[in-house]
């Protein structure tokens, strides 16, 4: 049995249970943006997996809420959330084979990075399966109803790439001073590279995640209806690389949504 399988069996049973036992249930849904970010991890940081900032991406689930009173209920929903992060200007990235000669070729040892200008993109999708525990209140007699959940969640990815976009020179050092010269014939003239690129990094990465969502909203309810909008984050707890050659980081995005549900008993 794939271990991936079993956090999905575990949810299938409880929710089995839950709805068994709750007092009424809702079905929704919601969609809006997730606004992701990767921070680099601890002891762990290098130059390449440092200085991300975040990036917008769609976020957008399903649900259903099962309600035990008044005050509290539960909700478990499959999310698909964008995440990632982006690093734009001046920054490290590994020595790419191709130039290994230029360096060899004088007796030299290749340096691990090389630094340019030029744009970095990480995105990372995740299939999501939150659980939260949700507390509510109605707002006196009006049909208002304030509400905050926290949970947690496995994440299963499902796509990572990295977008590079730019043209610049190549230089040895991070503080600019040390162009690397590429064409000998022109040993004065630094030549700025087309850096564009696509590169498929699933492999790189670990296929589960897991890790704490939590929301703050505000719903309307009308009938056997209502419609919110609500805010939250969500945050992973492991490290998303496999090996340490890219550094670690954790990864997690915060959310804005809209959605609406209905009591179907």
């Amino acid at each position: 049995m794939k271990l991936q399988r079993i956090p999905l069996m575990l949810a299938t049973a409880l929710l089995l249970g839950v709805g068994a036992k709750a007092q009424q249930i809702d079905l929704g849904a919601r969609a809006g943006i997730s606004i992701p970010k990767l921070s680099a991890g601890g002891s762990s940081t290098n130059p390449l997996n440092e200085g991300y900032s975040s990036r917008l991406g769609p976020d957008f689930a399903v649900f259903a809420e099962f309600h035990f009173s008044k005050l509290f209920s539960i909700q478990p929903m499959i999310e698909y959330s964008a995440q990632g992060g982006q690093k734009n200007g001046f920054q490290a990235f590994p020595t790419p084979d191709k130039v290994v000669p230029v360096f060899t070729a004088q007796g030299l040892t290749p340096p691990t990075y090389l630094y340019a200008d030029f744009k970095s993109t990480a995105k990372i999708n995740y299939l999501m399966v939150p659980i939260l525990a949700k507390f509510g209140w109605n707002l006196g007699k009006s049909p208002l109803r304030l509400y905050v959940d926290a949970g947690p969640f496995v994440g299963f990815l499902l796509s990572a790439k990295q977008e590079v976009r730019g043209t610049s020179v190549w230089y040895l050092d991070p503080g600019k001073t040390q162009p690397l010269i590429l064409d000998p014939s022109h040993p004065t003239t630094p030549t700025p590279v087309n850096m564009d690129s696509d590169n498929d990094i699933k492999d790189q990465l670990n296929k589960v995640n897991f890790g704490i969502s939590g929301n703050v909203g505000l719903a309307y309810l009308f009938g056997k209806s209502k419609i919110f909008i609500e805010g939250g984050g969500n945050y992973g707890f492991l490290n998303i690389q496999k090996g340490e050659a890219n550094g670690k980081n954790n990864i997690g995005a915060g959310t804005v949504a809209l959605g609406y549900a209905y009591r179907i008993k």
